[in-house]
């Protein structure tokens, strides 16, 4: 099953050096979500040759405009494209005034509807479900009301050992109960022990978005043993004084974050504009979680 994330926007606060505010494309086995949308995010779908009409929701962490001023441009163009499908948004309660007064103001009637569904950002909770996945809150300390995102695959069934079915002549109508773990007996007696002719899934990945936040470890729970962490890194830890006060995170505390709670990789974005390169950012965090990039614009990476 497919399940990669990729970079839209990178920056924090504005657009700078060809970096733009936050957004990233989740697919989870060809179903695509957009995390955040700061301004810009319509361009850059287009830039990376990706479709908006594909996108069947929108995870907003907060309401810092770099997180969400993509957004009303984005609900309008597919608007305007003839969008009908119901496009669902997860997001602090007040958004859904905020675009209805855009609407209402820009006289829009929306050919399709949209979806809301208000997040909290007191205790962790699951907020949507399909075949697919499971997504859960994850509750950040930011000098708004902020929430991080925990995107967790759902176990598949069992894989089917093909050729030693088809040499055993294992009729076909029985491969479903197969796949769901069963043993079965044939008519005339004969049982098919499913260990033999079937093997486990994977395990199920994670992928933890962490937008905004002070690093004070309120969270870590929600992130443990995370397949990929994607955590904001403002600024380098010489500025430690300034994330503190900011309620942001330096690169070093982002991948302290990821060694304590046990990730398979990092990912860090969200950079301040006073950065011109990166590459010192990704040195700081290296230091201390050697499975370490940079979120570059553009760029797909699986979970």
């Amino acid at each position: 099953m497919k399940f990669e994330v990729t970079i839209l926007g990178s920056s924090s606060a504005t657009p700078v050096f060809n970096r733009n505010p936050t957004a990233q494309l989740l697919n989870c086995n060809e179903k695509i979500y957009l995390i955040d949308c700061g301004e810009g995010t319509q361009h850059q779908l287009i830039r990376f040759g990706l479709k908006a009409s594909k996108i069947d929701a929108a995870f907003i962490s907060h309401l810092h405009g770099d997180h969400y001023f993509g957004l009303i441009g984005l609900l309008s163009t597919m608007h305007l494209n003839g969008r009908i499908k119901p496009f669902r948004i997860f997001g602090p309660a007040p958004l859904k005034e905020i675009l209805e007064m855009q609407f209402k103001y820009s006289d829009t009637v929306l050919r399709y509807e949209i979806e809301f569904t208000a997040t909290t950002a007191d205790v962790p909770e699951v907020i949507f479900e399909n075949g697919d996945m499971t997504v859960e809150t994850i509750v950040l300390n930011h000098r708004i009301p902020t929430t991080g995102f925990k995107f967790t695959e759902k176990k598949r069934q069992r894989k089917l050992l093909s050729e030693k079915l088809e040499a055993d002549q294992i009729p076909v109508e029985y491969y479903p109960l197969l796949k769901r773990g069963l043993n079965l007996e044939l008519p005339g007696g004969k049982l098919i022990v499913n260990a033999d002719y079937t093997r486990d899934s994977e395990e199920p990945k994670s992928y933890c978005y962490c937008s905004d936040t002070l690093a004070d470890g309120s969270y870590l729970d929600s992130l443990r043993d995370c397949t990929m962490l994607y955590h904001e890194a403002t600024f380098l830890d010489e500025l430690l004084d300034r994330a503190n006060m900011t309620h942001h995170t330096t690169a070093l505390q982002a991948a302290q974050i990821a060694k304590t709670v046990g990730a398979g990789k990092l990912l860090i974005g969200h950079f301040s504009s006073r950065y011109k390169t990166l590459i010192p950012l990704l040195e700081e965090a290296l230091t201390v979680f050697e499975n370490t990039e940079l979120a570059i614009e553009g760029n797909t990476y699986a979970i």
